[in-house]
């Protein structure tokens, strides 16, 4: 598994960041935390980095900090919520107004997220609530 990248920034967009080790260039997905802790490119950049493999796909998901990370993990054990749409809910709150929208039962907030609907922002609260 890939744990952690440290290279230089090739380049980066709001969903992407391409960063080079050794020669080799990684296409790491990012959300928009991450993107605005990211240096200019040709800088040295690290990211904590989550490998996720399925039949038909490697994706490599990276994060600027071990708490983004651990709030990633955390979203893709909710029944329903995929790594794209954990990225969604990571790009649209920062941690600690999510962390409150979970403690405090805000269905509200959470629908406002793309890709969040009523029953999975229901769901993330039951799921997420004794974890956080």
């Amino acid at each position: 598994m890939i744990a952690r990248l440290r290279g230089t920034l090739v380049e980066a967009s709001y969903t992407e960041a391409l960063v080079e080790c050794a020669g080799v260039g990684y296409n790491v997905n990012i959300p928009l935390c991450t993107f605005e802790k990211l240096p200019l490119p040709g800088k040295e950049v690290i990211l904590q980095t989550l490998l996720i493999v399925r039949e038909d796909d490697m994706s490599l998901y990276g994060f600027a900090t071990k708490k983004e990370l651990q709030i990633f993990r955390l979203l893709n054990t909710v029944n329903g919520i995929g790594a794209k749409t954990a990225l969604n809910i990571l790009s649209s709150l920062n941690i600690p107004v999510f962390c409150q929208a979970i403690l405090s039962g805000d269905i509200k907030s959470l629908k406002k997220i793309n890709g969040v609907g009523p029953k999975s922002a229901e769901r993330m609260i039951v799921e997420l609530r004794d974890k956080i």
